[in-house]
């Protein structure tokens, strides 16, 4: 029997025919498959019934994701509505978090659900009075209905039902207290905006589950991967928006303490809910191998430039369009340093998958006086880059902690920002961004 020189395990320990980004990401013997609807073996899974739920409802909500996407692609932006906060939200947002809400509270009714949504708004601004002056749902609230109705798992629902749902995971649902505890921690849709943008931008639905204070599992959807698993190439827009190529963009990542990171592709979300991803292949993710700064591949929010980072005392951008998106620094003797300065994708969770799958080294966020930093924009994602190899912290290199808000569990407050990086470059990173807290 032929074994492998380097693990000297025999076939198919390695999946040969895996297409990119993972073959090119990682060396052969560090990626391994398995095909189940959970990546991680029974008896190294203490909360496998909890994971099991988890890739499902994700799969759901990335398959209700896409269902709106189109009905807003056809009908305008009649399902958009704005926050208070002159930040958007779809019926996807409420739609997925009425999912979630539903399906977990069936399954674990004990156990609290976080989430970024509530119903107040829809309630205040989407009832209307009837021909009797009684106040009933409006059609924004119908089309939530609609929406959750086509993919949750019990089918006898009302409006009242959904509102109630969403409200399970807003920030009046539960008070916690100082002790450690168990909740959900959901980010809706990670990338509203992103959403909203055809398939320009990737956008996010992540689910963590915190057991005693823990981050013990956690999964994302990614319903506009770009990728093609099949054919190994990068998606045109074009392609990505027929129902034809749909079945080869959406993928899903999962990550258990002590168990690793693994992602796979969703089948069709055009099947049957109870096919999805059942045949399709786990694969093991891992952060890059970059261990210099300057060879690095950095995301940052697209809210912010990279001249408001510490890193721009060190790497200059520059507009050269054949510098394929580089920063430089001539600095050094004259030697140009670079780091390369990735497209812009929305939300936070995006750039934890990209850090997790190897697409990025570092993704790097300050923290704002005037901006609060959410946990479900990245309670799924330190899971999920710590598993894969990679380091979450503050600027100073401290844990993030997810307690700090004691009563509610919503907010955290990292010192100077959020570093998220493959590990390798974490402290010479916090080392660059000590320098130039010292300098100013």
């Amino acid at each position: 029997m032929n074994l492998c020189r380097s693990c000297f395990l025999p076939p198919p320990h390695h999946q040969f025919r895996t297409p990119t980004p993972f073959r090119s990401l990682y060396a052969p013997c560090r990626l391994f498959s398995i095909r189940c609807n959970v990546p991680f073996p029974a008896e190294k899974t203490k909360f496998r019934r909890e994971l099991q739920a988890a890739v499902d409802v994700v799969q759901r909500a990335c398959r209700l994701c896409v269902e709106v996407k189109r009905s807003l692609l056809s009908n305008g932006d009649g399902g958009v509505v704005e926050k208070n906060d002159q930040t958007p939200v779809t019926i996807a947002d409420f739609g997925v978090q009425a999912l979630v809400s539903l399906e977990l509270g069936n399954l674990f009714p004990s156990i609290p659900l976080v989430a970024e949504e509530d119903s107040s708004y829809l309630r205040t601004s989407f009832m209307k009075p009837d021909e009797n002056g009684n106040h009933g749902y409006s059609s924004l609230v119908e089309s939530i209905l609609k929406a959750v109705t086509n993919n949750v798992s019990c089918r006898s629902l009302s409006c009242g039902d959904v509102l109630q749902a969403i409200d399970r995971g807003g920030k009046s649902a539960h008070a916690f207290g100082s002790k450690p505890a168990t909740y959900w921690v959901l980010d809706p849709i990670d990338g509203t905006r992103g959403f909203l943008r055809g398939t320009e931008s990737l956008y996010v639905v992540g689910l963590a589950l915190v057991v005693e204070g823990s981050i013990v599992l956690g999964v994302m959807g990614c319903p506009n991967w770009k990728t093609d698993f099949v054919s190994d190439r990068e998606v045109a827009p074009e392609d990505a928006e027929s129902e034809n190529h749909h079945s080869g963009l959406g993928i899903i990542m999962a990550a258990q303490t002590g168990c690793g990171t693994w992602m796979k592709r969703t089948s069709d979300f055009s099947l049957n809910i109870d096919t999805i991803g059942l045949h399709d292949c786990w694969m093991r993710c891992f952060v890059d191998k970059c261990v210099n700064v300057d060879e690095a591949k950095f995301c940052i929010p697209d809210s912010q430039s990279w001249d408001s980072l510490p890193l721009s005392t060190f790497f200059v951008p520059t507009t050269d369009s054949g510098n394929n998106g580089r920063t430089t620094d001539s600095g050094n003797n004259g030697r140009t340093r670079q780091v390369v300065l990735l497209p812009t994708c929305c939300g936070s969770l995006c750039k934890y998958l990209m850090v997790a799958s190897g697409r990025a080294s570092v993704f790097i966020l300050r923290a704002r006086a005037q901006t609060v930093i959410k946990v479900w924009d990245h309670a799924v994602g330190m899971i999920c880059v710590h598993e894969a190899g990679g380091k979450v912290s503050d600027w100073k290199g401290s844990q993030l902690e997810l307690a700090a808000d004691k009563e509610a569990r919503r907010i955290i407050f990292p010192s100077g920002g959020v570093l998220v990086s493959n590990g390798s470059l974490h402290q010479k990173i916090v080392e660059m961004i000590s320098i130039d807290s010292s300098m100013n």
